[in-house]
């Protein structure tokens, strides 16, 4: 049967989705606070285990994800996730907190991983005319998955408990996870969409950009562009993270903001996430995907080194939209970017060695602030200091910008001399 390679995009949007959910997690910790007795601490280790389980498994099983195919990675990251979110249940019946952080965080998490890499990967290869577009649809599901799950978990919390909506959204998310695996395929060999497939023809298409170099996962890791498109990840994703982490009581005590307002950011928050990854991923089509991260630290450096000083709530929330709509843009424009370095060989493998840097920026960054903060009682060390990464991050991203353009170069040469 042909594939019609925009219902392969809406599979990838329906299995991100649900992932996305683990965003909506903040939603269950006063809940289990009150009804369990678990301290908050307690509580959000959960989340922090997934999120580092996202990033290894990512890593680890990156290449049994080319092995294996789309269909079959997704259908298993369709069992473990719901499964961890169905064991979660007896847990939370049990009240057994080893096990929660065993089924969420381990089992959880590991479904997240593999979930998380198993489209993307796909899409880039059906989409050669719009990497960034195509990305960033899937990747917007996982950033938009919180603004459906958040609702739905607070209001099942309140009829249900719990345990059976731990339950019934195991269930949700098994159901609509493998009805988008059982579509998603890799493209046929060569695949074109239709209308490069007559620019070809009739040779007046545009010149298609080729990629910077075709290589395995073990050679991608060798290079210093595999390194320094790290660093830049790793900086991206702690500043938003940071933000996110602490998003509600910084607008309480920063600027003044109300806790029903600041719920209200929150959310917003969540919006902006979403359309970071299709906006900014869409955009990078056009600009480049290493001029995009160069504006995204510009940018950013000068709102942290602001936000200190920043004491109007209209103002301050701007600058946080902003902010979040670049640490999505960047988690949408990260596949589309390993293909233009590395080409499409395995790039999934290399994409899940490219997530570790969210597994250790999901720790550094809100550990860092929470630190920080109990030690001064501000937040204004912390935009300072993350402001001073962000340099960095604009120095890194420069750098391969150059990296790039001598590869670029030198391919050139080649090119000619043959």
């Amino acid at each position: 049967m042909k594939k019609n390679r925009w219902l392969i995009a809406l599979s990838a949007i329906a299995i991100h989705l649900s992932i996305g959910s683990v965003y909506a997690y903040s939603v269950f910790k006063n809940p289990m606070s009150d009804a369990l007795g678990w301290n908050s601490k307690e509580v959000t280790l959960s989340f922090t285990i997934a999120i580092a389980f996202l990033g290894l498994s990512a890593a680890t099983l990156g290449r049994f994800v080319e092995k294996w195919g789309p269909r079959k990675s997704a259908m298993l990251a369709a069992i473990l996730f719901s499964s961890g979110m169905i064991g979660s249940s007896f847990a939370i019946s049990q009240e057994s907190l080893t096990l929660y952080y065993l089924t969420y965080g381990v089992l959880g998490g590991i479904g997240l991983g593999v979930g998380y890499i198993a489209p993307v990967s796909t899409l880039v290869k059906w989409f050669p005319d719009r990497r960034g577009l195509a990305t960033g649809m899937a990747v917007m599901g996982f950033g938009a998955g919180s603004l459906i799950a958040s609702p739905v978990a607070a209001e099942l919390i309140a009829v249900v408990g719990l345990s059976r909506t731990f339950l019934i959204l195991g269930i949700t998310y098994l159901v609509l996870m493998l009805a988008g695996a059982s579509y998603i395929v890799r493209p046929p060999e060569g695949y074109l969409p239709k209308g490069m497939e007559e620019g070809a023809e009739t040779n007046k298409k545009k010149k298609i950009k080729t990629d910077l170099s075709q290589l395995t996962a073990n050679e991608a890791i060798k290079t210093n562009r595999f390194w320094l498109l790290w660093v830049m990840m790793f900086i991206n994703i702690s500043s938003g993270i940071m933000l996110i982490s602490i998003a509600s009581p910084l607008g309480q005590d920063k600027v003044g903001m109300s806790v029903v307002a600041a719920a209200s950011m929150v959310g917003i928050m969540g919006f902006f996430n979403g359309l970071g990854r299709i906006g900014w991923s869409s955009i990078s089509d056009y600009l480049g995907r290493s001029n995009v991260f160069i504006l995204f630290f510009g940018v950013q450096t000068v709102l942290f080194f602001l936000l200190p000083n920043i004491s109007n709530p209209i103002l301050f929330q701007l600058f946080i939209f902003v902010i979040i709509s670049m640490y999505g843009g960047g988690f949408a424009c990260l596949p589309a970017f390993i293909g233009d370095l590395f080409g499409t060989k395995q790039l999934g493998a290399i994409h899940g060695y490219l997530l570790t840097a969210w597994s250790c920026a999901g720790v550094f960054g809100p550990m860092l602030v929470a630190t920080i903060n109990d030690a001064t009682q501000s937040y204004n060390v912390t935009f300072y200091i993350f402001a001073g990464l962000l340099v960095v991050a604009l120095a890194t991203s420069l750098i391969m910008r150059f990296s790039i353009n001598s590869e670029k170069q030198k391919n050139s040469e080649v090119t000619q001399s043959a």
